[in-house]
């Protein structure tokens, strides 16, 4: 006899036995100083939320090159690495799992924000039709890149590399590489922003050739089974226009399924059938995120995992104001709303001070 999953059933994932199978998906909450490093509130913050049965932590740059935006973390150096370490200690303390997003946003990003040294990169020298925020938060037209040489591509590889080991030696229990939302590794998987006609563009495999190189290097560091790679087939954030390019995608899955990573996470506005045949192509682990059109309710994300369409799903901004989320569906009880304005203000107020539910208090030992 079969029995249909629910999200509240536990779950396999990679090394590691998570107690539901609803992920906190990785959002931006701009609470670093202009060092990269996290205040104390993030290990309070973090751990408020650790009855998600994994958290994926918000962008974190792997170089100081990488960075994108005003007050984003890094994990870099060891200052970074040690404010990290408090949040892995408090989340672990907590009973949850956490993985660090590494997120390299190429083409996003501003000059003033990284080292004179270095450059705004990507793919192609192809600009975002946008604006990007400065390091004292002004909005201004995003720069041309420079396209990344392949000896430049080799230092992206190893940055992404050496990020993970000092993730999981802060404690951390993976990591996920953002190949979504219009970042760098997504531009080189599109081409709208990849135009290269070498071994990285020009065909799918060869589209799909960073992500891989990125995925092995780090693989080879902490274990693939570590890794959670994010994608957004026919994204159109940050001025995406990957509507057509279900080949790359599939060529990618094909590439890291002998790798055997823990997970894939897939964003989606709607089922298609590329978003199936992922699904049925992917060897271990398969989360989908359904956010692009407003909040992920219980009802939303529960028939994903009860099809089989999925095996988690990941909520973002319901987490952020109902820290006890897991708790509040699983026993009825209703959601708080959240402060938009807060979001990437700095400081703790709509970070660490939104309450559990007084309901939830008394089934925490349930949960």
């Amino acid at each position: 006899m079969t029995t249909t999953a629910t999200v509240f059933d536990p779950v396999r994932l990679g090394p590691f036995e998570l107690a539901n199978r609803v992920v906190m998906a990785p959002m931006t909450r701009n609470r670093a100083d202009p060092a990269g490093v996290l205040p104390d509130s993030a290990a309070v913050y973090y751990a408020q939320r650790a009855c998600a049965g994994l958290i994926v932590t918000e962008g974190t740059q792997p170089s100081a090159a990488a960075k994108g935006y005003p007050g984003t973390p890094g994990m870099h150096d060891d200052r970074q690495e040690q404010a990290w370490r408090k949040v892995a200690d408090a989340v672990h303390d907590a009973g949850g799992r956490i993985f660090c997003q590494l997120m390299h946003t190429g083409r996003i990003g501003h000059q003033s924000l990284i080292p004179a040294d270095a450059r705004i990169v990507a793919p192609s020298a192809i600009p975002a039709q946008l604006e990007v925020a400065r390091a004292d938060g002004v909005m201004v037209p995003a720069p041309v890149p420079e396209a990344l040489t392949r000896e430049g591509i080799a230092v992206v590889v190893r940055d992404f590399a050496q990020a993970a080991v000092r993730a999981v030696r802060a404690g951390l229990d993976g990591v996920e590489l953002h190949a979504a939302n219009g970042y760098l590794l997504h531009q080189f998987l599109s081409p709208g922003t990849n135009q290269r006609e070498d071994a990285y563009g020009g065909s799918p495999s060869a589209r799909a050739r960073f992500v891989v190189e990125v995925t092995e290097a780090v693989a080879a560091e902490i274990g693939a089974e570590r890794i959670g790679i994010r994608i957004s087939p026919g994204g159109q954030f940050n001025d995406m226009r990957d509507k057509e390019n279900e080949d790359t995608y599939l060529a990618l899955a094909d590439a890291l399924a002998p790798l055997r990573p823990a997970y894939l996470h897939t964003l989606r506005r709607r089922s298609s059938p590329l978003h199936q045949e992922l699904r049925r192509r992917w060897p271990t682990a398969y989360v989908l995120n359904t956010g692009y059109q407003g909040a992920s309710e219980l009802a939303d994300v529960s028939p994903l995992v009860a099809s089989g369409a999925a095996d988690l799903v990941s909520v973002g901004r319901l987490f952020i104001s109902n820290p006890d989320l897991v708790r509040r569906w699983r026993h009825g009880l209703p959601r708080a709303a959240w402060d938009e304005s807060t979001f990437y203000t700095g400081g703790d107020r709509g970070y660490t001070d939104y309450p559990d539910h007084p309901g939830t208090n008394e089934q925490r030992s349930q949960s």
